[in-house]
């Protein structure tokens, strides 16, 4: 099943604490005093994010990090592209860079296409869900809510299960 790593998970609850702190510098140790999660791994995600522009930094007593943009135009695609790369759903999407590409069952490979088209609508919600929206799912309205909008829609698509 797809699963974000502990480092998106640990960024994630950063990024979206400091949602509400838009403008404001947090700590990291703010951020550990609220959730209970590992200093040194908080650290250093929030030093990847700063080197991808998603967070900026400052030093000195009133410094920490803060959100590069608004949190409305920062995705959980962009989040978990800078910390783990798109997610692959088949062994043969993880492995392809590692063979070039190829797959000895790719010509004939009943699962490949469906499973791709799945990991693209997995991955366009990610890209189509802010931050602030994970922040504020009641405050996003139902129309611009992608995933409701998505599962919705594929549930009246989908025949009944028997």
């Amino acid at each position: 099943m797809l699963q974000l790593t502990k480092r998106t998970e640990y960024g994630l609850i950063a990024l979206v604490h400091m949602v509400d702190r838009e403008g404001r510098f947090v700590s990291v140790r703010e951020i550990c005093e609220r959730y209970p999660v590992p200093r040194r791994l908080v650290a250093e995600v929030l030093k990847d994010l700063c080197r991808t522009e998603l967070v900026e930094s400052q030093r000195g007593a009133a410094g920490g990090y803060a959100l590069a943009r608004s949190a409305d135009s920062i995705t959980l695609g962009e989040v978990v592209a800078a910390l783990e790369g798109a997610p692959a759903l088949t062994s043969c999407e993880a492995l392809a860079p590692a063979r070039h590409g190829e797959c000895g069952v790719e010509p004939t490979c009943p699962i490949r296409s469906p499973i791709h088209k799945i990991r693209q609508r997995i991955w366009h919600l990610m890209e189509n869900t802010s931050l602030r929206s994970l922040a504020h799912p009641e405050s996003v309205p139902l129309e611009t809510r992608p995933m409701e909008l998505e599962l919705a829609g594929a549930a009246l698509a989908s025949p009944p299960i028997q």
